[in-house]
Formats: structure tokens, C-alpha cells, sequence
């Protein structure tokens, strides 16, 4: 029988025929929503409700409402604890080994999420729920995060119906690199005016949100809602830093210790908790002069304030949903990426470019850009000492597999449904968990076939039993870490790890053994103690490896220097682009590092045009092309240290070409010259290049912002006629240059 006689009778007239209506798929009556908050380089501590003096009373509101999980764990970087919360499935399993930005021609390093593992909004996306993405995404490779995609793996092609926020690893705070849905847009106002991208995220996520709820307020939403706090750059306006003064002058040593009072007497870790040893890197407070403990502590405010900042915008989202009569059948679940950074130098910096460039941080630089820090000229990041204090009472940092990289705080929060408000959870569990939880309680069944492609089950364990059962043993068996070499794993309370050295045999690396269940923070090694048990610890390290996809193991500096792949936009030698192309992110700009290059713009200009030709970067570092004063001009931006090249007064006009010629000298240097309708103009100059010239993106026609010297002003858009900009590369690079940010 077909299924038009089951859903209705189509005869000669409706005399003759049934009607009959297609209904959408529903979610079950009473489902809830559900809000994923993302915090990133967050440790372990920052929080008020985990012991923080940083004030966050929405974090601690959500915390007070619901549950505070202390042994949650992630993978220690952004991009693969994103793809295992999208997912519940393992990062390796997925195709996020690392981070979005590097393709290692492996199935496990592809820098995007497998289609064949649906996400958590493909997911509860065809059981009826309405799905919105907001903040930063970064699940995408990096090269195809341009106007012209492909989109398969954006926000939009991975189930969400509407996203607003940044596509690569970090954004600026003041003038972001934005996309709403599959497009570049333009920041809604200027910092001037009181732009700041955290502010603007939570705006949109409530217009979202708004909208949804006035037209459909019986169908359910799921939002994904991850800030940049606390990512570099540290950037927010001066009064939340101010908020500060004083209260760090004591130093990290003494602060790290506070911190861990308030969390024995929270309950969060045992009373008999003790910090371990400061890492290595980690300067002695007591042995900085006054100044470096002024610009140590202006850092540690900028982030500070920075978080504060951005709890104070959740609180107006909260403040929505209870308006609204959401809040009570909301599931908001809140973790951090990973732990603490140390990105940058181990006395911080007021430039985080240095650090991609393996420049040496500058204390006399940072001591005379302090009243810059936090604001739209300064893109800085912490000390060790204050990232050593985020993270106590654990082990090491972002990107290891110690405590301090993967284990992070999480609050669960559903009014409705948990009764035992403002309470502990001490089960272990894994980023991975989320999302089976989400389902369960949501009562979705992840798909076997979606769209035709056979997913890989789902890897985690649902925690949802630890609502009600807060003295209950976890139900998750085991669980594997690896990142960069580094190597852990859990199972039943006992861990095993190994803080790998690239270039070192990996069959030889020293494995320590801990009883998390009597040692929390991994201050205790057993591994001589218990050899029989490290053996096994270790073998079943291997066995999760191969079943989860990990090898093959890789620890080669020439992961963060890729070669482009084949395909890949940065793979030409020669780009042609025009005035209709107005960004191009900055992982998808022409690499002209280390290269013998030429920059050809044709232009129709008269005496009284000027403006920006090409502009790539920022105030940070950079270089721009531009005609003002009727003179053509060519600036290097070597992390601070401007070099001008400024040509004799034009005096061609109409169709012209202007540009700018590099040979290279040696290894990161060469001489440039201007070029007015091919011929080169006096005055070569030799300057010093970088590796990675910028984290921000390349403009066409107008600057970037802040702009990459002070002689120019505000976007300085082309007043002309530029119909064309031509880039050609040499083929004499001794150094490939980083293809995505290390984040």
C-alpha cells in the first residue's frame, strides 16, 4: 500500500480525497532546554564557587542552583574538548587529534568533526529542538573559514539553525573577526562607543533566544554559548581591572594558598590537599623587583577583569530566561576547554605575537605599555605564576595531561530537576559525558545512520544518575588522555602519566603512577611502589589508543610549521584578488613569510586619492600598503618596531599600478622596495620579517584595526579605484610559517 492511501486519499476532486498534514518531529512534552556554557583557558580555580577571590556571582548563582562537579576532566586543548562535547564521542575517534587549524594527513587530524559523529545539535536537532551557536566555534579548518567555505563543517552545516561569533581560536575583544551564519559581518559599533565582543555575544544570544521563545514557546532550544574569557588577549575596559587594585600585591605564592583554604573549606578537595612544587618556569614572587610585580599584577587584572566581565553578561542571559519562565527547565551545563595557559613567556606579555614568533618577551616593553594592558592596543597574557594559581591545587598546565591541563571546573544547573541544590559531585568523569547525559534526559537516541552517513557510537558515559546519588561510584570504566606526546589514563580511581619530551623515544618515557581516590592533585607517585600496577596501567593506555584511534603518536615541532595541503587556499603561489573581497582571515592569507614576494595593486587614482591598498594585521604586528600625501607607502610592524619605506611625491595618474617588491637576504630578512608601474623607487630598505606575521586578518582596501602604524587613522578605506590586488611568491622560503595559531 503507498503511502499516500496511509496519510490520506488523493482522488479525481477533493469530493474524493482525505487531507492529510506532515508534522515535524517533537521532543517529548516537558523536555528541557539546554545551554552549554564554554569558558576557555579557564582553570581549575577561577571561579568564586571553586575558591576564586574573582568575583563571578552568576557562575556561583548557576553553582548555588545545581551541582559543582570536581572531578571533571577535559583534553587540555580547545579544539579536541570542543569536538568531544559536540559529539560525546573520543577527539582522536572524531578527527580533532590537536586543534582546527592543522590538517596532519591522518584520519585522526583532520581539524574537523567526522560525519560520522552527528553532533549534539544534529542531534536533539531531529528530535524537534530548536539549535543556536553563539561565541566561538573552532571546529572548522582554519583555511576553510573563508567567504567561500565549504560550510559542511560551520555552525550551520553541523545542525545549528543560527550562529553569531568568531571561527578561529581567539578573536580580538575589541575589533572581532565576526560571522552570523555563513557570512562575515561588521562589529555593530566601535569600542568607543562601548563595544566589547563578550557584551555583543550575550546580546545576540538573547535576540536568538527571544525570538525563538516569542514564536515557538513550546519547542525547546539548545544553545552553545562559548566565550573568549579567559583566552588571550586579556582585553576589557579599564574599570573592571580597577576593581582589582590590591588585591594581588601579595603575589601568586600567597594567593595559590588562599585559594586552596576556600576549597577545603568548600569541600571541594580533601582536607588533606597539599600544593604541590612550583612547575618549572614558575618565577620566585619574592624575587621580582617592585616594577615586575606592578606589571605582573596589571596582567593578572586584565584577566581578572576580563572574567568578571564576562559573568556579569551571563547574568543578563540568565536574568532573560527567569523573565522569560525559562530558567526553571533549563539545563545549563558550564566547563572550561582546558586549564590554565602558559602561551605566552613566564612573565607575560602585552603582545602575544611574540610568543608565535619565538621572540623573547620584553620586560622594559611590557613596563611601558602597562596603562595600555586590558585595552584595544594590547594583546596580552599572564605570567606562569598566575596561571600556576588559576589551576590549583593541580599539576602543570594547558596542553599536559596532569591535572592542571585536563582537570577543569564544571557546574550542572537545572532547577526543576536537581533537588540537592549547591551541592558537590566527586564521581570522575570526561568532557565526553556531557552530551549522553543531554540525551538521556532529553530522551533522544543518538542515530545509527544520520543523513545517510553510519555514525560511531557514542564513547561517553551519562552522568545523569549523579543528580540524585551523590555517594555513588562512577559509572565511567576508563578513561585515555594524549596530547602533543603527552600521555594519561584513568581507570577506577588510579591514573598513569607522562609529561613527554619531543624527540625522545616514546617506549622511553618515565610514567608516573597516582591513587586519585587519596591523592587529588598527583603529589604522590606510586610508580615504584606498584610496578604491576603501572605496567597494566600502561598496556591499557595502548589498548584505549588503538580503540579510540590515537596513533599514530606525533611529537614533531613541523606540526605547528605545516606545509598547506594540496588543496588548500594557501597552497598557490600567486592570488588575484578584488575590491568585492574585503577580509580574508589570517589563516588563510598568503603566506609572503620568509619569501621572495611582490604586491601588485591596479588602481585609478588622481591627486587627491588616498587610503589603504592592502592591509594585514594590526597595532600587534603587520604590514600595510597605502597612498596618503600623495606619496605610496609600505609599513612593517616587527612586533612594535615599525620600518617605513615612503616613495617620492607620484606623479603618475589615472591607471596606474602601485605596490611593493621583497627579496630575501637571508633567513627572515631581506629588502623591500616601493614599486610605482613596475619600476622600483629609490630607497631599498632592509628589514626584519616574522614567522607568523599576525593573528588578525588581511583587508583589502581599508585597514585593519588598531591600524599597523600610527600614520594611519581609523580604517582608512581606498579613495580610488582599486580593481585588482596581485600577490606573487618566490620560491626560495627556508622557513614554512606556522599555518594556524597555537592555541
Amino acid at each position: 500500500m503507498s503511502s499516500d492511501r496511509i496519510h490520506g486519499r488523493v482522488g479525481r476532486t477533493y469530493h474524493e480525497s482525505d487531507n492529510w498534514f506532515e508534522t515535524r518531529p517533537r521532543p517529548a512534552a516537558d523536555s528541557p532546554n539546554v545551554i552549554y556554557v564554554v569558558l576557555d583557558d579557564v582553570g581549575y580555580a577561577d571561579l568564586g564557587c571553586f575558591g576564586s577571590e574573582i568575583r563571578t556571582p552568576n557562575f556561583d548563582r548557576l553553582a548555588r542552583t545545581g551541582l559543582r562537579y570536581s572531578n571533571f576532566h577535559t583534553t587540555t586543548m580547545c579544539s579536541p574538548t570542543r569536538a568531544c562535547l559536540l559529539t560525546g564521542r573520543n577527539h582522536h575517534s572524531v578527527g580533532m587529534r590537536c586543534l582546527a587549524n592543522f590538517d596532519f594527513g591522518y584520519r585522526n587530524g583532520r581539524g574537523s568533526i567526522s560525519h560520522r559523529a552527528a553532533t549534539i545539535a544534529e542531534m536533539l536537532g531531529s528530535a524537534g529542538y530548536a539549535n543556536f551557536a553563539v561565541g566561538k566555534w573552532h571546529v572548522a579548518q582554519t583555511d576553510e573559514i573563508t567567504a567561500v567555505g565549504p560550510f559542511d563543517q560551520w555552525p550551520l552545516g553541523r545542525g545549528f539553525h543560527r550562529f553569531y561569533g568568531f571561527m578561529n581560536g581567539s578573536t580580538d575583544q575589541y575589533y572581532p573577526e565576526l560571522v552570523e551564519d555563513n557570512h562575515a559581518v561588521a562589529q555593530p559599533k566601535a569600542p568607543e562607543e562601548g563595544y566589547h565582543l563578550t557584551a555583543d555575544l550575550v546580546d545576540k544570544a538573547i535576540a536568538m533566544l527571544g525570538t525563538h521563545v516569542s514564536l515557538a514557546p513550546d519547542t525547546p532550544f539548545f544553545l552553545n554559548l562559548a566565550f573568549s574569557a579567559g583566552h588571550f588577549p586579556h582585553q576589557v575596559p579599564k574599570a573592571y581591572m580597577d576593581r582589582y587594585d590590591g588585591v594581588w600585591d601579595c603575589g601568586w605564592d600567597v594567593v595559590r594558598q588562599r585559594r586552596l583554604d576556600r576549597q577545603k573549606a568548600m569541600g571541594l578537595v580533601p582536607a588533606s590537599t597539599e600544593l604541590p612544587p612550583d612547575a618549572p618556569g614558575v618565577e620566585d614572587w619574592d624575587q621580582l623587583s617592585a616594577d615586575q610585580k606592578r606589571v605582573a599584577v596589571r596582567l593578572q587584572q586584565a584577566y581578572a577583569g576580563f572574567l568578571e566581565f564576562t559573568d556579569e553578561q551571563l547574568g543578563r542571559l540568565l536574568d532573560f530566561l527567569e523573565t522569560t519562565g525559562k530558567l526553571d527547565n533549563t539545563l545549563i551545563v558550564v566547563i572550561s576547554d582546558n586549564g590554565a595557559s602558559i602561551d605566552c613567556g613566564p612573565e607575560g606579555t602585552t603582545n602575544v605575537l611574540k610568543r608565535f614568533n619565538q621572540i623573547p618577551e620584553s620586560f622594559e616593553r611590557n613596563l611601558a605599555e602597562i596603562d595600555e594592558i586590558g585595552g584595544p592596543r594590547s594583546n596580552s597574557n599572564y605570567p606562569w605564576g598566575w596561571a600556576q594559581v588559576s589551576n590549583t591545587p593541580l599539576r602543570l598546565f594547558k596542553s599536559f595531561t596532569h591535572g592542571g591541563g585536563v582537570r577543569d571546573p564544571m557546574i550542572v544547573s537545572w532547577p526543576r530537576r536537581i533537588a540537592d541544590k549547591g551541592s558537590i559531585r566527586h564521581q570522575f568523569h570526561h568532557v565526553v559525558d556531557i552530551t549522553p547525559t543531554v540525551l538521556e534526559v532529553c530522551g533522544v537516541e543518538a542515530p545509527e545512520v544520520y543523513k545517510g552517513v553510519s555514525q560511531m557510537p557514542v564513547h561517553g558515559t551519562s552522568f545523569a544518575y549523579t543528580f540524585d546519588a551523590p555517594d555513588a561510584d562512577t559509572r565511567k570504566d576508563a578513561q585515555y588522555f594524549e596530547m602533543f606526546g603527552h600521555r594519561g589514563i584513568w581507570h577506577k580511581g588510579w591514573k598513569a602519566v607522562t609529561k613527554h619530551k619531543r624527540g625522545d623515544d616514546f617506549e622511553l618515557d618515565d610514567w608516573e603512577l597516582y591513587k586519585l581516590d587519596e591523592d587529588f592533585n598527583e603529589t604522590r607517585n606510586l610508580a615504584g611502589e606498584h610496578p604491576a600496577k603501572l605496567r597494566e596501567m600502561t598496556e591499557r593506555w595502548w589498548a584505549e589508543a588503538g580503540r579510540y584511534d590515537v596513533m599514530p603518536l606525533d611529537d614533531r615541532e613541523v606540526r605547528f610549521r605545516a606545509k598547506a595541503k594540496p588543496d588548500s587556499i594557501r597552497s598557490r603561489s600567486r592570488y588575484v584578488f578584488y575590491p568585492q573581497l574585503e577580509a580574508i582571515p589570517s589563516s588563510a592569507a598568503p603566506l609572503t613569510q620568509d619569501i621572495s614576494h611582490r604586491i601588485t595593486a591596479e588602481v585609478t587614482i588622481d591627486p587627491d586619492s588616498e587610503g589603504t591598498i592592502v592591509s594585514y594585521g594590526n597595532c600587534g604586528g603587520g604590514y600595510v600598503l597605502y597612498l596618503k600625501d600623495g606619496r605610496l607607502t609600505y609599513a612593517y610592524n616587527y612586533v612594535g618596531e615599525v620600518t617605513r619605506l615612503v616613495s617620492a611625491p607620484l606623479t603618475d595618474f589615472g591607471t596606474v599600478s602601485l605596490g611593493f617588491e621583497y627579496r630575501k637576504t637571508g633567513m627572515l630578512k631581506g629588502n623591500g622596495a616601493l614599486l610605482v608601474n613596475g619600476v622600483r623607487q629609490a630607497g631599498d630598505r632592509e628589514h626584519q620579517t616574522l614567522q607568523r606575521i599576525s593573528l588578525a586578518p588581511m583587508f583589502i582596501g581599508r585597514s585593519g584595526m588598531p591600524p599597523v602604524c600610527d600614520a594611519i587613522e581609523g580604517e582608512f578605506r581606498f579613495r580610488g579605484k582599486l580593481r585588482r590586488l596581485v600577490i606573487e611568491l618566490g620560491d626560495d622560503r627556508e622557513i614554512v610559517p606556522p599555518d594556524g595559531d597555537i592555541d
